[in-house]
């Protein structure tokens, strides 16, 4: 099972972060990634791919004054 902001996405698996962002309508230069715990670094999103028993967070950054 993967978990992803809380919620099981199996439709997931196997998809690196760089295609679920994509996907999903994430932009990539616009959100941190944490997996199991660890930030990834932007420069892993495309060899990064989604395993079984991952759990993922995806935080947008918003601006605003």
């Amino acid at each position: 099972m993967i978990k992803i902001n809380g919620k099981s996405e199996n439709a997931a698996l196997g998809k690196s972060i760089s295609e679920y962002l994509e996907q999903s309508g994430y932009k990539a230069n616009q959100v941190a990634v944490e997996i199991n715990g660890d930030i990834l670094p932007k420069a892993e999103y495309s060899q990064r791919q989604i395993a079984e028993g991952d759990t993922i967070e995806i935080v947008s950054f918003v601006g605003g004054g």
